[in-house]
């Protein structure tokens, strides 16, 4: 197992659809022990594979949640069914949103209460749940990721504005940015 520098607003990789994976093995496998231990080095509550350069269709999450769903899990090639999203302006104090690619900066992010998740583990077995709350939330996040999204791209336009401002005044939006958990300090001050 190998920590992995995680990518930043503007790699490539981070902006576009990723590939399905085709084939559940020893390269799969290595891929996704990467990502739980970048995950876990970055005290990250999810990972996706774009995130560590790789354009596959995976992501790992480590969440409690009220769903029967292990705390801990990878899910390759997933789907999501979303349940209806609020029109409300989001709250400034319940639906922050932070992401490992954006280090140190959260925005209010408005997202559905509840999703249907299906896709395959880590040994091809399928995978059929469903999520609410926050680990709903972390769904919703990691899925957007594998479509080229970030949570910046999804915000309203009084936040996007300022996300906007932020990247530029960090130098973000370029390729060949990362951080390396384990070796930078924590954006999130964990």
């Amino acid at each position: 197992m190998t920590i992995r520098p995680v990518t930043i607003l503007g790699e490539p990789v981070l902006h576009r659809r990723a590939d399905e994976v085709t084939a559940f093995d020893a390269e799969l496998q290595a891929i996704i022990a990467d990502m739980y231990e970048t995950m876990d080095a970055a005290n990250g509550v999810g990972l996706a594979a774009p995130q560590i350069g790789v354009g596959l269709r995976i992501f790992t999450y480590k969440m409690e949640n009220d769903d029967d769903v292990p705390e801990r899990g990878v899910i390759v090639n997933p789907t999501l069914q979303v349940g209806k999203i609020s029109g409300n302006p989001p709250s400034t104090d319940d639906e922050v949103e932070g992401c490992l690619s954006v280090p140190g900066v959260d925005f209010p992010l408005k997202r559905a209460e509840w999703v249907r998740v299906r896709g395959f583990d880590a040994e091809g077995n399928p995978l059929d749940f469903e999520a609410t709350g926050w680990f709903a939330r972390c769904m919703q996040h990691e899925y957007d990721h594998l479509d080229g999204k970030l949570y910046v791209d999804r915000l309203n336009p009084r936040y996007s504005k300022k996300a906007k401002r932020v990247a530029k005044n960090l130098g973000w939006g370029v390729p060949n940015l990362t951080w390396m958990p384990g070796v930078d300090p924590d954006p999130f001050g964990h």
